[in-house]
């Protein structure tokens, strides 16, 4: 089969790689299409490898349909799937664990359902578990135009939340809005720390920290979930501890990829539980920029890298 592989220039080449073989509770996936997140530039880059089992090649979503089975498996040769990786999703075929696939939501297409594992499971981790949102909650997003911000502002509507997001420009605020976002900050033309001191908010998904985190922080309701899932706004910042405990306010670190597969078919069928009706009256949609075929791979990485993109782009294999 074929893969996108990364060379030593960083070019990416559509090339032959072994075919995938399948452990103990696997299934394979003829992969119709392969969502892309910001991590892949990262492992493009040489600084987020797979976790260990998992092909060398970028791809942490897809959606397909199930080619093999083991005996006694839930699921069918011939089923519509969509599916969380923990990478190898730039090819034809994917072996997966079974728990790790999901049902394509009715009404749904193929390319919008690549896009739905990575993002969504995201954000349910981060705003459900780990921020244990509820009902009235205020939240805060960091990039709500992003293909994670976008799920993360429409599960946190779906939920019953107040939003606050961030965006880089009028024409991005504009469309987070018509995502369900209360409130939306140009963080370009705005303070943040000072908008967020009007909207106390109770959970934070954060994936830019950096130096204004402490005066986020300061801004944050008692007993506020702050959770950062990466640092693209830089690693170092200045908190004020003795606000931070008085308040009770917690600071949590987390990622889905690095989570254990068992860790991550948990959240993913709490996720269908509690979401996949969403998809299917309509309530939340899937917001795709741009498709291209996979061999265009270089091109779509241009597009998040340039941050040109409102909504997720994916990349096609299989018509």
């Amino acid at each position: 089969m074929r893969a996108i592989l990364v060379k030593e220039d960083k070019s990416l080449v559509w090339s032959e790689v072994p075919e995938p073989t399948p452990r103990d509770g696997e299934i394979i996936i003829d992969i119709h299409a392969a969502a892309l997140n910001r991590a892949d530039l990262m492992q493009r880059a040489g600084n987020y490898p797979p976790p260990p089992g998992w092909p060398d090649w970028m791809g942490l979503e897809v959606s397909g349909v199930v080619s093999w089975v083991p005996a006694g498996c839930k699921w069918r040769v011939g089923d519509r799937v969509c599916a969380l990786l923990g990478g190898g999703g730039y090819a034809e075929r994917v072996a997966v664990p079974a728990d790790m696939a999901l049902p394509i939501p009715e009404g749904i297409s193929m390319v919008e359902a690549a896009a739905i594992p990575e993002a969504f499971a995201t954000s349910f981790l981060n705003l459900i578990l780990e921020g244990r949102m509820k009902k009235g909650d205020t939240v805060f997003i960091q990039g709500g135009a992003s293909g994670l911000g976008m799920a993360a502002v429409q599960l946190a509507k779906y939920m019953g939340g107040k939003v606050v997001t961030t965006v880089g420009s009028d024409d991005k605020a504009a469309f987070v809005r018509t995502l369900g976002a209360d409130v939306v900050i140009n963080r370009k033309k705005e303070d943040i720390a000072a908008v967020l001191a009007q909207h106390p908010v109770d959970v934070a998904m954060d994936s830019v920290a950096g130096p204004h985190l402490g005066a986020c922080l300061a801004t944050m309701a008692r007993g506020g979930r702050w959770i950062i899932i990466s640092t693209l706004g830089g690693a170092m910042c200045e908190i004020d501890i003795r606000d931070f405990f008085r308040r009770g306010v917690y600071l949590i670190g987390s990622t889905l990829r690095s989570r254990s597969s068992e860790m991550k078919a948990q959240i993913l069928d709490s996720l269908r539980d509690q979401v996949w009706s969403g998809f299917t009256s309509g309530k939340i949609k899937v917001v795709i920029h741009q498709t291209l075929p996979i061999t265009q791979a270089e091109k779509a990485h241009a597009i998040l890298e340039k941050q040109e993109n409102l909504g997720k782009v994916v990349l096609v294999v299989k018509e």
